[in-house]
């Protein structure tokens, strides 16, 4: 008895696309298992083509040991009983199936073998891959990672939902071959797709289960959807009543709303591919097979979806598809409903309000364009098409229409008239005869390919849409002669297509000998044997500059060179979280010191785009090589984060180190992720910190938490506060004295109505660095949609996502959601915030400068303290209520000021405790500290002083 037994049925009625390629690569996985108890148990259905028979044959006499050929009753025709042949033929301890072309991951045997040994299950269950539609891709789906989070075992399928709920059960798992047989397992013989309902059954017999993180199975096969509706949706229903067998009804509705995500979903988003007649022949099975209400809970567009699909609407799921992959877009005219709710349209009544495209304006909103005609005319090219334009997108004024061709990469675009415009209903229904081989004459060298739009113009508002169509609809005799200014030998033929995004397209093309031949030589030239060493030096030349232009060389080169270079008296450079933004104190001090006049030269560093820094400063790109210079040459270092840890500092170089915000969450040595790292990365850390010459500090428990967490000496803490809050300070100021009213200039360039009090909502930093430098996607865990609906009348929330992420909000009424994340210096938004929603930010420590109202909306905060560690009880020293949930938020905001005196107290206690140097005028004093010459020759003398100031401080809190 071997160890493992993978049975492969080859030849079956309802097998899919099966062939010789497919059940090599199977049979190959197999033999180059680590675990080397393990057989390919091929059975070859009597109905088998003669290249699979004569593969299936030759793999056999390859590995006679291995492979075992099987040659079942002539009557098993369909996939089902071929593979229960293969499983009264198996002799392994466990037995796995796979399709022909889904291949096992080297490990894969040993990883299940050793998991069931060790756990006693009957079932082992692994993560699977398979080659995404988009890119061609091997990708696992993103729902496997919280049911594979971690190898366990579970005494029945229900406390593992997943393996259910989605088609998890279908590939990748084994069974002990005992349990099998003593449970009667088999494959129905009468279902196509009957592994859909065989691993459900299985889960639900065999009992113990055992899931391990291990990826099992590569390149899954794909179900033709399309073809196999029927077969697919059968199989669906058995699974169902499967559960409904078991008492699991709850596990029976998230089934339902699985088979539509993974089913249903991807075969409408199909449709753009599929031939008109293939299309309507889909639709009306649909219409026939699918019974079952759509269920409400999926998101809008996929309810859509599903809801055309069920009634047999080729065309409205042919719409539907081209949404799902493009969401921002109006593809439909829209309803409006009851309650101000946007249904989808008159068919389809499906509530789509979350879209937020009953906000959008004419000339801001993406609208889709369909293609209904393209053929050629006269020798012309005849596009026909019409643009939906809902209701309230319609401007008054009358259309003009311009059909544009964009090459593709590059600026150059042609203009064609558009003679017939005009509304039709909810739409514009426009045609368009366009003589391309006259006025489209491209170079014919990188310009081959060229991009087709509309341009729709009302009132002197234009409105911008690609053409949209599906696979199908250029006839292939649809040709025009090209003029490339190269002449006839670059191209001599222009080609309408639909590209696999769906947009109409132009490629020039070579169908004549001439250009044919041309084209040949010029692939010749370009790949016989100079050419390639050509190719492979060129490579490795630029793989030498990108050397150069890394990081680690640099580096190198600055702390080896660039530091001897002399300093600049009088310049600085600055830098404003890793040069994301102008603003913070470091942005304070500058304009201080532009204030006073001092002769200094400032520089300020940016890292993705140069907008919004100041104009007459020199601007220098981070880690750029005059970056480097100006670190090497500058007399002072301004930052609130850190320049670069691999950078030394030059010795006649002073570093100020404002800092970004007092501790809650653990810092430096007392992060439990730095006391892991090893010697050298610590080591690291402290060089990094040791450079700082400075350190801005606003109250005693910086002192105590910060600088003993960075290991900062006394000497080199100046207790100023921030020049960031003197703003702030002053605010508050003014307020007590003016009142709110007029507010900040700010509030006019949002578009804020004074009538409505703001909302400031500022999460903090959750996630790790992002690959490549981008920006991480942010999940709000507030839903802004909804505080819109609720709140929208009396309050404007404004989201600001911190700087190392990034918020995709979703459309809201016009002034209720403003994204203000961009925004360079977050001091003036909390000037302009009426209340401050917040989690674990520091910006609540400095919000608590302004007195206004503060809420804390912190779902996990006992994960997250647990997690990252806590210098402090929040709960205990807030400076407003902590809510845990969204409704408890909501209810704070709707009774805010008794929230607000209830807790005022609190919030100047908060105040006084983690900002008591703050107090105005700490640019003043950091600038006559560190920039003045007296200053410059004893911070000593300074932290002693305001050491001093602290006591008498202090002394006056206690009075009070």
């Amino acid at each position: 008895m071997t160890d493992f037994s993978c049975v492969i049925a080859a030849g079956g009625e309802n097998g899919g696309s099966e062939g010789p390629d497919a059940l090599r690569a199977s049979v190959a996985s197999v033999l180059g298992q680590s675990l080397r108890g393990s057989e390919a148990v091929v059975v070859l259905a009597a109905r088998a083509d003669a290249p699979t028979r004569t593969a299936a044959r030759a793999l056999a006499d390859s590995s006679p040991g291995r492979v075992r050929l099987i040659h079942p009753d002539p009557a098993a025709r369909t996939t089902g009983a071929l593979r229960n042949a293969g499983l009264d033929a198996a002799t392994g301890r466990y037995v796995l199936v796979l399709t022909p072309g889904e291949r096992l991951h080297r490990h894969a045997c040993r990883n299940l073998w050793q998991a069931g040994e060790r756990s006693r299950a009957d079932l082992v269950a692994g993560r699977w891959s398979r080659t995404v539609e988009e890119g061609g891709k091997e990708q696992e789906p993103s729902w496997q990672g919280e049911l594979y989070a971690r190898s366990r075992t579970v005494a029945r399928f229900a406390d593992a939902p997943g393996l259910v709920v989605r088609d998890a059960l279908v590939t990748g798992f084994c069974l002990r071959r005992e349990a099998a047989r003593r449970h009667g397992l088999r494959y129905e013989e009468d279902l196509a797709h009957g592994e859909i309902l065989f691993g459900p059954l299985a889960a639900a017999a065999v009992g113990r289960i055992t899931l391990v993180r291990r990826l099992i199975v590569t390149g899954r096969a794909v179900p033709d959807r399309a073809r196999d509706l029927a077969a697919l949706v059968e199989a669906h229903r058995r699974v169902a009543a499967t559960l409904d067998a078991h008492g699991l009804p709850a596990l029976r509705e998230e089934r339902e709303r699985a088979f539509v995500r993974d089913h249903l979903v991807p075969l409408a988003r199909s449709f753009p591919r599929l031939p008109a007649g293939r299309r309507t022949r889909v639709a009306a099975t649909a219409a026939r097979v699918l019974t079952a209400p759509v269920p409400q809970e999926l998101p809008p567009l996929e309810r859509v979806a599903a809801t055309l699909l069920a009634r047999g609407d080729a065309e409205g799921v042919l719409t539907a598809a081209y949404a799902l992959s493009r969401p921002a877009t109006v593809c439909a005219p829209g309803v409006m409903g009851e309650g101000g709710r946007l249904e989808w349209d008159d068919r389809c009544p499906v509530d789509v309000t979350e879209l937020g495209h009953q906000y959008r304006q004419f000339g801001g909103a993406r609208l889709m364009n369909r293609l209904t005609r393209c053929t050629a005319e006269e020798g012309r090219l005849l596009l026909e098409g019409r643009l939906v334009l809902p209701p309230h997108l319609a401007p008054d004024a009358p259309f003009t229409a311009t059909l544009e061709f964009r090459a593709r990469g590059g600026a150059r675009a042609v203009a064609f008239p558009v003679d017939d415009v005009r509304l039709d209903g909810n739409g514009v229904t426009w045609g368009a005869r366009a003589d391309i081989t006259r006025l489209l004459r491209p170079v014919g060298i990188r310009d081959t390919a060229w991009d087709g739009r509309l341009t729709v113009e009302a009132d002197g508002i234009r409105s911008v849409s690609d053409l949209f169509g599906p696979q199908d609809l250029v006839e292939g005799a649809v040709r025009f002669a090209a003029r490339p200014r190269l002449g006839q030998l670059a191209g001599d033929t222009w080609e309408p297509y639909i590209t696999l995004k769906d947009h109409l397209a132009l490629r020039l093309t070579a169908r004549r000998r001439p250009a044919r031949t041309t084209r040949r030589l010029v692939r010749y030239a370009t790949h016989f044997r100079p050419a390639r060493k050509a190719k492979l030096l060129a490579r490795a030349l630029r793989k030498r500059l990108d050397r150069y232009r890394s990081r680690s060389f640099k580096a190198t080169t600055y702390n080896t060179w660039l530091i001897r270079l002399p300093v600049r008296r009088g310049s600085v450079v600055f830098e404003s979280h890793m040069g994301r933004c102008y603003g913070d104190s470091p942005r304070a001090l500058h304009e201080e010191i532009r204030r006073q006049g001092l002769k200094l030269r400032p520089t300020w560093s940016y890292d993705t785009s140069p907008a919004g820094f100041p104009a007459d400063a020199r601007l220098v790109r981070r880690w750029s090589w005059r970056y480097l210079w100006a670190l090497a040459r500058a007399e002072y270092w301004v930052d609130n984060q850190g320049f670069p840890q691999h950078l030394r500092k030059p010795a006649r170089t002073t570093y100020l180190q404002t800092w970004h915000g007092s501790a809650y969450k653990r810092m430096g040595f007392d992060e439990t992720r730095v006391r892991l790292q090893n010697a050298p990365q610590r080591e690291r850390l402290q060089q990094a910190v040791h450079r700082f010459d400075h350190f801005l500090v606003r109250s005693e428990h910086d002192v105590a938490t910060l600088a003993r967490a960075y290991r900062l000496p006394e000497d080199r803490l100046l207790r100023t506060g921030y020049p960031r809050n003197d703003a702030l300070v002053a605010e508050r100021t003014r307020t007590e004295t003016e009142g709110r009213l007029p507010r900040p200039p700010l509030a006019g360039a949002l578009g804020i109505d004074d009538h409505k009090k703001v909302v400031l909502y500022a999460p903090t930093f959750r996630g790790g660095p992002a690959a490549g430098g981008k920006q991480a996607r942010l999940r709000l865990l507030l839903d802004v949609r909804e505080f819109a609906e609720r709140f929208g009348d009396t309050y404007t929330l404004l989201v600001r996502a911190h700087y190392l992420e990034a918020a995709r909000l979703p459309l809201c009424p016009p002034g209720t959601v403003i994204d203000v994340s961009r925004h360079h210096d977050v001091s003036e938004l909390l000037a302009l915030a009426d209340v401050l929603v917040t989690d674990y930010s520091s910006i609540m420590f400095d919000f608590a400068l302004l007195d206004r109202p503060v809420i804390l909306y912190a779902p996990d905060l006992d994960t997250y303290a647990a997690e990252r560690g806590s210098y402090f009880d929040l709960r205990e020293k807030a400076p407003g209520p902590v809510t845990a949930t969204q409704e408890e938020l909501f209810a704070e905001l709707a009774e805010v000021k008794k929230s607000d005196i209830r807790h005022a107290p609190q919030r100047a206690s908060f105040a006084r405790e983690f900002g008591g140097y703050d107090r105005g005028d700490a640019a003043r004093q950091v600038v006559a500290a560190v920039f003045t010459p007296q200053g410059a020759s004893g911070p000593a003398v300074f932290t002693s002083q305001g050491a001093s100031r602290t006591t008498d401080h202090d002394r006056q809190g206690a009075g009070r």
